[in-house]
């Protein structure tokens, strides 16, 4: 076995002057880390908070607003289907009076047509009378004239005798 000399290090204690050398190393890296690096990562640090509130923040906005459009949809919906439903009960209302105008017209052109009916058939009565009147003025005519065994010649006189005849049977009535 060998043992160490006075000369060589111990390997279990650093030599001292390796020991204040990794101490002023530390410090220099401490104070540079401290001055100059530190506060970059703090910005960096700050900098990605700030955007992560930011874009939190923006959300919520942006959530906001679209809630607002979605109760302003939601309100102009409401407003189209109020408006459909008034549009659809005028179409209504102007049916009704379309169709009420066409029954008004076929209810008047009905009239004029059994006015005109009526009409024609008084005409075709009176002329029916009038015929009937001639018709009957002359057999009662030529029947006089078999049972009085005369003939009445003239033309005057037996529209006159007719006539009278006639009136006296509608008076008789």
């Amino acid at each position: 076995m060998k043992f160490l000399a006075a000369d060589t290090p111990n390997p279990v204690l650093p030599i001292w002057q390796e020991l204040v050398l990794g101490l002023i190393a530390f410090g220099v890296l401490y104070f540079v880390l401290w001055k100059y690096v530190f506060p970059r990562m703090e910005q960096t640090f700050k900098a990605r908070v700030d955007a992560i509130e930011g874009g939190i923040k923006r959300a919520e906005e942006r959530q906001a607003e679209a809630n607002q459009l979605f109760e302003q949809y939601k309100q102009q919906l409401a407003e189209a289907r109020n408006e459909a439903s008034v549009i659809r009960d005028r179409a209504r209302g102007d049916a009704d009076a379309i169709r009420e105008d066409a029954q008004r017209q076929a209810r008047e052109e009905r009239d004029r047509i059994i006015a005109s009916g009526q009409e024609q058939l008084e005409q075709q009565r009176a002329t029916l009378v009038r015929e009937l009147r001639a018709e009957m003025g002359e057999l009662a005519v030529d029947l006089a004239s078999r049972i009085v065994g005369e003939a009445l010649a003239d033309e005057a006189r037996r529209r006159g005798t007719v006539e009278r005849f006639l009136t006296d049977l509608e008076t008789a009535r």
